[in-house]
């Protein structure tokens, strides 16, 4: 196995491919000596700041030029690096705190589906940004 398919963990079930994906990211860090740093608190002002690039591609976009970024490269290739490095810095966050993001995202969307029904249900429908 060459070094670079090593390094991509391109094989196994998504969540093992996260957990690998997500002690990489700790190594990296460890490596570098950046424990000190990997804070909740930095991790999440990180995690804003990134999600914020991720945001300033799409400020003045129409919602029809929105839907088109993907089909150019140079702009496709900026929201996959952003996106990237959102993800990263909630995986870090994660690690940090203790969080198994896959359970906390299950967890997250079986309480939606109580709190939103699908219509014709008894329980008011409603929006949140929780």
């Amino acid at each position: 196995m060459s070094e670079t398919n090593e390094r991509r963990p391109d094989d196994g079930r998504p969540e093992e491919r996260l957990h690998r994906l997500q002690r990489r990211l700790a190594d990296f860090a460890a490596a570098r000596g950046w424990e000190p740093y990997h804070t909740p608190k930095n991790l999440a002002v990180a995690l804003s700041v990134e999600a914020a690039e991720l945001v300033e591609i799409f400020q003045w976009l129409t919602p029809e030029q929105s839907a088109k970024v993907m089909e150019e490269p140079e702009s496709a290739h900026r929201v996959a690096d952003e996106v990237a490095d959102v993800l990263a810095y909630l995986l870090q966050f994660c690690e940090v705190l203790g969080v198994d993001v896959l359970d906390a995202l299950a967890a997250k969307i079986e309480r939606n589906e109580l709190r939103f029904p699908v219509e014709g249900t008894s329980t008011p429908n409603s929006h949140s940004s929780e």
